[in-house]
């Protein structure tokens, strides 16, 4: 071959690449501004399909189902709550309603017999008869201000668990450090009324989604791990609490047996609780929850799915999908991609925060980028 034409050849391939990257970006730039998210490029299983549920819900982070199928959604830099209605039943909301204003990073909502709880930091908010007030929202009543007032991993998922407590995570105040242990790093619960405050889990970096086995009723949380150890560690965790009182390593221990350099000479990684499943690093593994649904296939059931925020500081970005991580009969996990597409080359056109299993068996995906909530659904293809 000319030695003209391979050196030619070689000249348009470095070229080609970075202008089919740059024209990839001005496409996804211009659906974007145009308001048309490209759904196109989200990868699922064969059967799956997704579609835009509701637009317009600006920082859309954490949700909860309430009554007649209403969701209610949390934010955290917007710093409101929406009702998201679907009237008319077509699997598409109707309007999105802004039913509180101007609290701090209310990321987490959960609902229980008409009323609403909102976690605001250091507060827990309830708003009774909300099912007939979403217009005429009634004043809260302050549940309890207990919690630290710190920003840094103080926004809140909340959910009630099997046994009627709320359960509230209070995260470390910190990226690594040795905070008080009666105050931080842990995940809570107490009574619908406030009282009744007890810890369930300890050494707990940073939990922002959690959900229960629908069989056993054994608490499940997702945990960010630490920073700055590099682009490949620690993993994010997916972890089990079997029984309350468990410790779960922050911050002596990272995945199943990363020694923290500060403070893993304090305290062995055999002396803690490991990980189920050791997630993807810096991910930013958000909510989950299992699929208690009919509708997808059978390998799928009681399995749990996982929104993954993606990463803010790995040299190149990772996460930004739905993941799945399935359990046989023995107790072995597996880690898998469910969806992804939100996250094309370096560039994020959206970030999945939360899931929620519908009625009809469908998953929602908060995104809190592009400010909307997806629908993912199957049929048999």
């Amino acid at each position: 071959m000319n030695t003209n034409h391979v050196r030619q050849s070689f000249v348009l391939n470095r070229l080609v690449g970075p202008v089919c990257a740059l024209l990839t970006v001005f496409i996804f730039a211009s659906r974007i501004e145009a308001g048309t998210l490209p759904l196109d490029t989200i990868k699922l299983p064969p059967g799956f399909t997704i579609t835009l549920y509701a637009n317009s819900v600006p920082n859309a982070r954490g949700m909860a189902l309430g009554h007649d199928g209403i969701v209610f959604v949390g934010t955290r830099d917007k710093g409101d709550v929406y009702a998201v209605l679907d009237k008319d039943g077509d699997q598409r909301a109707d309007e999105v309603l802004t039913i509180v204003r101007g609290l701090h990073m209310p990321v987490g909502v959960a609902y229980r017999k008409g009323s609403l709880y909102v976690s605001a930091v250091n507060r827990i908010l309830r708003y009774d008869q909300i099912d007939t007030r979403l217009k005429d929202v009634p004043p809260p009543v302050v549940i309890t201000d207990r919690f630290p007032k710190e920003t840094s991993h103080g926004w809140k998922f909340i959910a009630f668990g099997p046994d009627g407590k709320l359960y509230v995570p209070v995260g470390a105040p910190c990226n690594i450090c040795e905070p008080d242990p009666d105050r931080y790093a842990l995940i809570g619960r107490l009574n619908p009324d406030g009282s009744g405050y007890e810890i369930v889990a300890r050494g707990v970096r940073n939990s922002v989604g959690f959900d229960w086995d629908p069989t056993t009723h054994d608490l499940w949380f997702t945990e960010n791990g630490r920073d700055y150890l590099g682009d490949d560690q620690p993993p994010d965790e997916l972890n089990h609490a079997a029984k309350s009182g468990l410790h779960f390593g922050y911050p002596y221990c990272h995945g199943n047996r990363i020694s923290d350099p500060e403070y893993g000479h304090k305290h062995p990684c055999r002396e803690f609780t490991p990980p189920a499943a050791e997630l993807g690093p810096h991910v930013a593994s958000l909510g989950m929850r299992f699929y208690t649904g009919d509708t997808f296939p059978k390998e799928y059931r009681n399995q749990i799915f996982i929104a993954e925020h993606g990463s803010w500081n790995r040299s190149e970005k990772i996460g930004y999908r739905i993941t799945v991580v399935s359990r046989d009969e023995q107790g072995r996990t597996r880690y898998s991609v469910f969806a992804e597409g939100w996250l094309q080359g370096q560039r994020a056109w959206g970030r999945p925060v939360d899931v929620l299993v519908m009625p009809d068996g469908a998953l929602l995906v908060s995104d809190d980028s592009a400010g909307v909530i997806y629908r993912i659904s199957y049929s048999e293809p």
